[in-house]
């Protein structure tokens, strides 16, 4: 199952590739991934329908209960036989139904093979929360597939309404699923259906998972988002939402119904909504005028009818209610195919415009026949056999259920109605109408749906070779109805079922013959325009939020500070006050553990004291700076060096930003606050700093369970280390540290988007000697010519513009001198400071690969390596400016930061596939001449992602609050002094 799996993720990613190289051909080999799922799934059918479930646990997180596990039963083998089967067709229809030259078509492959991989997890995925990550897959593929043709308007609100919709039923049914796991004690979804827990917290916790089931399968009030969605190409509305997505919802309520299908919360919502989203869908369908819009509607229907029968709770329903899942998905999607073809032959889906496509689509007509036949419910199809058993499951129970069987015949009505609808619209004759023209389709692109309708037609006659097959499934749902247990079959005899299979008909002719007065009928009666309602409850919330914004959010960002301050100290204040945590028998708080911890105590005292009084903005950051060099000394003198090293080295990066964004500002502060104002902010801060003083002396005088530290020593010798500290990062922690190199990731990105209107940070490739604009200041070059001018010897610099990726020097050049620092104004440049850098440059690097290789046995590590690193670049780019900082890397810090990314994870999921779970440490011991044995550990290559990560983010800061300042600095000066010349 994980290989089918990774099968769709990498003809996901090769997809564009392939489009580039084939086109539209390039879906038929993409076709082979889930049609080799499906060659899977009927291999292991026997077994599955013999009651031997596929099972693979693969353990990830076992310490938080996370296993990627999968489990394929009878309800899993056929939800996989849709998804991966019908997904194979759809590929190879795509083959036809788009040209070569469609705009993002290698996306789009991408995206539906991904999609077809997410949904194959979603119906295979036996853990809850893995179950809700392929859902929300689903919700974000779906989005990209709906919203394909994004310059057109309609397209992006559609795509945007299903992603609204569906992904708020998706949070809340995040909510349910960790109730339901944690009251069940176990995330894994057969331990649950073995032993389903109860209560109040299981009765919540299904209210809000039927949220999120009813808005994927867009049931009311969610069915907003389905007609919408037509404005998707027709392959992802025969795939998406005719067999696959839609079916999400439904699928999830026929996976839980065995253990929670006799709550009265579960039963009542499922077939009340179920009823009534079939009748009035149903009734929406039949005055619909774009084919594709009418299958929308027929779909919603559906939908609410296979909610009723798998929600039920009883044992014949679910059988009925998995046949007609399967007996859907093969004749709803064909149609949609049809829908696709038509509009390909024609040019148009209206229904009042095509006239005489029976003639001329002869093939294509005997398709709709045949499927629409089986949606209609009319033998010896498959959705006969399942609508028989539908009406005999539901005949008894009593009143309650007599009513939810006249709901359900009433939406039957509806659907033999637009069932004539359609075929009538689609390949009629109509008076007034000229024939229509049509491009006739080739073979390949009528085949798909002709596979579809034929196996639905061969469905009936096989109902009864399929009925124990569908009952492996059936027979877990508790069996309440009294009598005998019914069984798929195409005929039943004589009796209510058949009877009312006949009003149906009966029905459907007669709202077919009325139908413009039905259509009529249905305009007068319609209800509110549920899109109309969800885009002014849009506006009213945009509204709202805009007024609130306004109203709290000032533009002062000492107030919003003071604020949160004054309401952490109020709150968390008041049990201290109370005297509820004085109960604790504290032990004697020690002023120092040396007397030379006061040095630098008073330091930090003194400094952040100092901050409040200065004027200077440059002075406060050096005091600010003390501060943080302080702590770190406190560190080394409490034998922390780790913290220590790290400590300072992060201080000194955050100095050298705060100077580089310093220059945009004001030397001095602004007008000083008023002294009551100041006076109230020094009180704030110092309440914030007793409070978060003495909230850390409770938190440790309260602990009452031995401190786990006294095995880290044992723990660090058994991943192979003596530093205790890298141990815990790299292997202890692992989960932590990808988390914070994610957050270093997202920090890189936002200090980029701040800075930068575009793309790309590295200056214009140019030739040495072109010169659009003079730089800055004149002055004589190391060569002897003049920097603003250009002449001289060997020197021209380049233009601001036009600044070449790799400055090239002539042989007069010195070689101890920055080669970027010659573009540099006389009086921007040291020369001491340039030799001192260009000398220091590689000892430095020298060290930062030091502190990688010897972190996890002594001081250092990939963060305080990469740091380093960071430092020697600063340094470089202080003394030779931002051409120098371009000369010394030449790597995008964007795929700095990816690399490091891609080394951290792939080293995490390594240890699952190579070891026993994720971040599985592993280690190498080899025997190098001259150089002994060396010792390695999967843990050095997961620190040398987080080094990589480190420097690219260094250098993202450099490149964008540095020379991209830099650059906008030198382009005001250019400007101001070209005024000036202009200027008498």
């Amino acid at each position: 199952m994980v290989a089918l799996l990774v099968a769709h993720l990498v003809a996901a990613l090769a997809a564009p590739l392939l489009v580039r190289r084939w086109g539209r051909n390039a879906f038929l080999p993409l076709a082979a991934v889930p049609g080799a799922a499906t060659v899977w799934a009927l291999l292991r059918a026997p077994g599955v329908v013999a009651g031997h479930p596929v099972e693979v646990a693969v353990p990830w997180a076992p310490e938080f209960s996370l296993t990627l596990a999968f489990r394929m039963d009878v309800l899993g083998l056929v939800m996989t036989l849709i998804a991966a089967g019908i997904g194979t067709l759809i590929l190879v229809y795509c083959a036809r139904y788009f040209a070569d030259d469609e705009p993002g078509l290698g996306r789009f492959a991408g995206v539906l093979t991904a999609f077809a991989g997410a949904m194959l997890g979603l119906v295979l995925a036996d853990d809850l929360i893995q179950l809700f990550v392929y859902w929300e897959l689903t919700t974000v593929f779906s989005y990209l597939l709906i919203g394909h043709r994004a310059e057109l308007r309609e397209s992006r609100r559609a795509a945007m309404t299903a992603l609204v919709v569906t992904t708020l039923g998706g949070l809340a049914m995040l909510v349910g699923l960790i109730m339901l796991g944690e009251a069940a004690g176990s995330y894994l979804i057969s331990d649950i259906l073995a032993d389903p827990p109860r209560g109040a917290m299981v009765t919540a916790a299904l209210a809000l998972i039927l949220v999120g089931a009813l808005s994927k399968s867009a049931l009311l009030p969610f069915s907003l988002w389905l007609p919408a969605a037509m404005q998707a190409p027709t392959p992802v509305s025969g795939y998406l939402h005719a067999a696959a997505m839609v079916k999400a919802g439904v699928y999830l309520v026929a996976r839980l119904t065995p253990a929670f299908g006799d709550v009265a919360l579960w039963q009542v919502v499922a077939v009340t909504v179920g009823t009534a989203t079939m009748v009035l869908a149903g009734w929406r369908a039949l005055r619909e005028y774009d084919l594709k819009l009418l299958l929308a509607y027929g779909t919603v229907s559906q939908l609410g009818f296979l909610t009723v029968l798998l929600g039920a709770g009883t044992r014949d329903a679910a059988l009925a209610g998995l046949a007609m899942l399967a007996a859907h998905a093969l004749f709803k999607a064909p149609l949609f195919l049809v829908v696709g073809i038509i509009d390909h032959s024609t040019g148009t889906r209206d229904l009042r415009d095509l006239s005489g496509l029976r003639r001329r689509l002869p093939v294509v007509f005997w398709i709709s026949v045949l499927a629409l036949a089986s949606m209609a419910g009319l033998p010896p199809t498959a959705g006969f056999a399942a609508k028989e058993a539908a009406f005999a499951a539901l005949e008894h129970g009593g009143a309650p259920w007599t009513i939810v069987l006249a709901g359900v015949v009433l939406g039957s009505v509806c659907t033999v109605g637009y069932s004539l609808r359609f075929l009538w619209g689609a390949f009629a004759d109509k008076r007034d109408v000229p024939p229509t023209p049509v491009h006739r389709p080739g073979p390949l692109f009528v085949a798909p749906a002709a596979l579809l309708a034929l196996a639905g037609l061969a469905g009936g006659p096989l109902a009864a070779a399929a009925d124990p097959v569908l009952a492996g499934y059936a027979d877990t749902v508790r069996w309440t109805t009294g009598g005998e247990p019914q069984h798929l079959a195409l005929w039943h005899g004589l009796g209510l079922p058949l009877v009312l299979s006949l009003f149906c008909v009966a029905g459907g002719l007669l709202l077919f013959a009325a139908r413009e007065r039905v259509a009529w009928l249905g305009h007068r009666l319609a209800l509110v325009d549920a899109d109309r309602v969800y885009r002014r409850a849009l506006a009213a919330v945009d509204s709202f939020a805009l007024q609130v914004t306004g109203f709290t959010q000032r533009g002062s960002l000492p107030l919003y500070l003071g604020t949160t301050l004054v309401t952490v100290v109020v709150v968390s204040a008041v049990p201290i006050i109370r005297g509820e945590l004085w109960t604790i028998e504290a032990p004697p708080i020690r002023v120092w553990d040396s007397p030379v911890q006061i040095v630098p105590a008073i330091v930090i005292i003194v400094a952040a004291l100092g901050v409040l009084a200065v004027r200077r903005r440059l002075f406060a950051v050096v005091l600010v700076g003390l501060t943080g060099y302080g702590t770190a000394t406190l560190f080394a003198l409490q034998g922390a060096p780790d913290l220590a090293l790290t400590q300072f080295l992060v201080e000194t990066v955050s100095m050298v930003v705060f100077v580089l964004v310093l220059r945009r500002f004001p030397s001095r502060f602004s007008t000083p606050a008023l002294r009551g104002r100041r006076l109230g902010n020094l009180l704030i801060g110092a309440a914030t700093g007793l409070l978060v003083a003495a909230m850390a002396y409770f938190a440790l005088a309260g602990r009452r369970a031995e401190t786990i530290s006294a095995g880290f020593p044992d723990a660090a010798r058994e991943a192979g280390g003596k530093n205790i500290i890298s141990v815990i990062l790299v292997d202890l922690r692992a989960w932590d540290t990808m988390g914070e190199i994610s957050v270093l990731a997202v920090a890189a990105a936002g200090v980029a988007s701040l800075m930068f209107l575009r793309r790309r940070t590295q200056p214009v490739r140019g030739r040495v000697g072109e010169r659009a604009v003079p730089l800055p200041t004149a002055g004589p070059s190391p060569n002897g010519g003049t920097a603003a001018t250009g002449t001289g010897a060997g020197w021209q610099p380049t233009a601001l513009a036009t600044a070449p990726r790799q400055l090239r020097v002539q042989p007069r050049w010195n070689p101890l001198w920055l080669p970027g620092a010659q573009a540099l104004s006389r009086e921007r440049r040291s020369i001491v400071f340039e030799v001192i850098a260009r000398a220091l440059f590689p000892v430095v690097m020298l060290l930062s690969i030091y502190l990688l290789l010897v972190g996890h046995s002594y001081v250092g590590g990939g963060f305080a390596g990469g740091i380093v690193a960071g430092l020697g670049l600063m340094v470089r780019y202080l003394a030779g400016g931002r051409y120098e900082l371009y000369a010394a890397v030449r790597a995008q810090p964007g795929a700095l930061i990816g690399l490091g990314l891609v080394t951290a994870t792939g080293t995490a999921l390594a240890g699952a596939l190579f070891g026993t779970e994720i971040l599985a440490g592993g280690a190498l011991d080899l025997h190098v001449p001259l150089v002994g044995d060396v010792h390695l550990t999967s843990a050095l290559l997961f620190d040398f992602g987080v080094y990589l990560l480190v420097i690219g983010l260094v250098l993202d800061i450099l490149r964008s609050l540095g020379a991209r300042v830099d650059e906008q600095l030198e382009k005001e000066i250019v400007s101001e002094r070209q005024a000036e010349e202009i200027t008498p």
